[in-house]
C-alpha cells in the first residue's frame, strides 16, 4: 500500500540514538552507529522521531510500504516487558541502565523531565509551563557526564538544552524572549568544563541582561569525568 512513512538520511545521521528512543513503536534501531528503519510495519507515520533528531536526518515520504501493524507492536512491547530468565525485568522502559548482577539492561523509569521539546532551538517562547518556572539551561553533554542529572537538576525545572559548538545559532536571542515574556523564578546553567561550553553560559548571562529582569541564577560546571567542580 502507498502510505506516509519516515525516511532516514544516513549521511546526516550523527549516531546520537535520539530517534530510536523517541520511537515508541520500536521501528528504529541503531546499527553500526547509524539509525535505520528496520521494521516498516512498526512505523505509524506520526513522526515522534522527527523533532528528536538534532541533524534533520528524518523526513516523511509517501511510498509503497507495509501497513502499520499495531497488534505486532503491542505484542513486541508485551514480550519486552516480561522478566528475563535471570530474574531481571525486561527492557521496555523510558530509559535503560546496566544491571551489573547479570550484565544486561534493566528498567529505570524515574525520568524527571516535565515538558517537551527540550532543544533551545525548538522550544516555544510562550509555552504555558514557563509561568512561574525554575529554568534549567544545560549543555547537552552534561546529562551524559553527570549520572544523577535528572534528580539533581531536571527535577522541578523546565529544561532547555543545546550545544553552542554544534548549533549554528545565537541562543541569547531566544533565551531573552523566554525570560522577558514569562514569569521565570530562577535560572540554573549546567555546563561542561570544556571551553566551548562557555558559550551557553555567556548566552544566558547576555539574555538576563537584555531582559531587564533581576532573576537569581547560578552556574554549575561538570568535569569530563562526571564530577561537579566547585
Amino acid at each position: 500500500m502507498i502510505r506516509k512513512i519516515i525516511k532516514i538520511d544516513e549521511n546526516k545521521c550523527n549516531g546520537c540514538g535520539a530517534c530510536a528512543s523517541a520511537c515508541h513503536e520500536g521501528a528504529i534501531e541503531m546499527i553500526n552507529g547509524v539509525a535505520k528503519l528496520t521494521r516498516e510495519n512498526y512505523c505509524d507515520g506520526l513522526g515522534d522521531c522527527l523533532p528528536a533528531c538534532p541533524t534533520g536526518a528524518i523526513t516523511f515520504e509517501e511510498r509503497e510500504a507495509p501497513a502499520y501493524d499495531e497488534k505486532a507492536v503491542l505484542e513486541a512491547k508485551k514480550k519486552a516487558s516480561k522478566p528475563l530468565p535471570c530474574g531481571c525485568p525486561g527492557t521496555q522502559s523510558k530509559a535503560i541502565h546496566r544491571d551489573n548482577s547479570c550484565n544486561i539492561p534493566s528498567v529505570h523509569t524515574n525520568s524527571q523531565l516535565s515538558q517537551w521539546p527540550v532543544q533551545i532551538k525548538l522550544i516555544p517562547v510562550n509555552a504555558p509551563y514557563f509561568n512561574g518556572a525554575k529554568l534549567l539551561v544545560a549543555a547537552d553533554c552534561t546529562a551524559f557526564a553527570y549520572g544523577n542529572f535528572h534528580n539533581e537538576f531536571i527535577r522541578n525545572h523546565i529544561t532547555l538544552i543545546g550545544c553552542p559548538k554544534l548549533d549554528d545559532v545565537d541562543y541569547s536571542e531566544k533565551l531573552t524572549a523566554i525570560i522577558a515574556n514569562n514569569n521565570i523564578k530562577s535560572v540554573t546553567v549546567v555546563r561542561m568544563e570544556v571551553p566551548c561550553c562557555g558559550g551557553i553560559e555567556f548566552a544566558v548571562k547576555k539574555a538576563l541582561q537584555a531582559s531587564g529582569k533581576f532573576i537569581p541564577w547560578r552556574v554549575v560546571t561538570v568535569s569530563t569525568d562526571g564530577s561537579i567542580l566547585d
